[in-house]
């Protein structure tokens, strides 16, 4: 159905007819068959995990086989499991993004680059990324505050109409392998991909509706001292480049694509720092 480098989705058939979905992956989500069972657990409808082992480093599991979705999922989908993601229990196993590890995203990302320049890669006319780094995070405390302000609790970071399965019998979520417990806010930030511009209004009005429909109503509040839609939309494009130079140092660790990595990391960070003013 879809492979990539780090891990593959396929369709099995078993002999009476019943069919079954196989999911394998490296490392970093080796652990997602254990954030799907948590999330069942916590009342986010998601695919059921039949059976998963890890070895040799590689997750493989076989979970639920949803059929083909009856339509592509529309913003008003998204706004219903939002609500529904972000009102379950935090799990304690996930890993948590509050004021501390948001303030420390650029300068991990600083140190990423550093790395990155040390092994002869990401050396050229990669300056502006590096200042455009150290102004966040000169401005990062002040401007992460608020980052425990509900909605908080379970964010599934890829949050996009792709992740989200609609069906005969309604919805699920799936791929929730970066799962973590954080500002609800990056998961309407992520709704309309990173690709086009950036759009604060229209985060905003997918906030009210969120809001509208059940969300908590802290959604509409300040952070950082910034609206919580450009808050959420510059903290989002900060934990992504931090997760793009990660892939390139450590996950992919592929010169060959640095000049593609590198692009996306220039556009994130121009957009960061129009949003959050460092």
């Amino acid at each position: 159905m879809r492979v990539w480098s780090l891990s593959g989705v396929e369709r099995i058939a078993f002999p009476d007819g019943t069919t079954a979905i196989y999911k394998f992956a490296t490392e970093p989500f080796t652990g997602e068959d254990r954030i799907l069972r948590a999330a069942g657990q916590a009342g986010i409808p998601v695919p059921a995990v039949i059976g998963s082992i890890v070895r040799d480093g590689v997750l493989g599991m076989v979970i639920e086989d949803l059929g083909e979705p009856v339509r592509e999922a529309e913003d008003t989908d998204g706004i219903a499991s939002a609500v529904a993601l972000h009102g379950a229990s935090p799990a304690s196993m996930l890993p948590v993004l509050d004021d501390g590890t948001l303030t420390a995203l650029p300068a991990l990302a600083l140190d990423h680059l550093r790395r990155l320049r040390n092994r002869n890669r990401w050396t050229g006319d990669t300056d502006d990324i590096a200042a455009a780094l150290n102004a966040l995070a000169g401005a990062a405390a002040k401007r992460a505050e608020g980052a425990t302000t509900a909605p908080w609790g379970w964010v599934h970071s890829e949050f996009h109409p792709t992740s989200l399965h609609i069906g005969e019998n309604g919805w699920r979520l799936l791929d929730f392998a970066r799962a973590f417990n954080g500002p609800g806010l990056f998961d309407l930030a992520s709704w309309h991909g990173t690709v086009d511009v950036t759009d604060p209004d229209r985060l905003r009005r997918l906030i009210e509706a969120y809001v509208a429909a059940g969300g908590h109503p802290s959604a509409l509040a300040g952070r950082g001292g910034l609206a919580p839609e450009s808050w959420a939309l510059g903290w989002h494009r900060v934990w992504a480049v931090e997760w793009f130079m990660e892939q390139s140092l450590r996950w992919i660790n592929d010169a060959s694509k640095d000049e593609a990595y590198v692009n996306v990391v220039r556009r994130h960070l121009k957009t960061a720092v129009q949003l959050l003013e460092p």
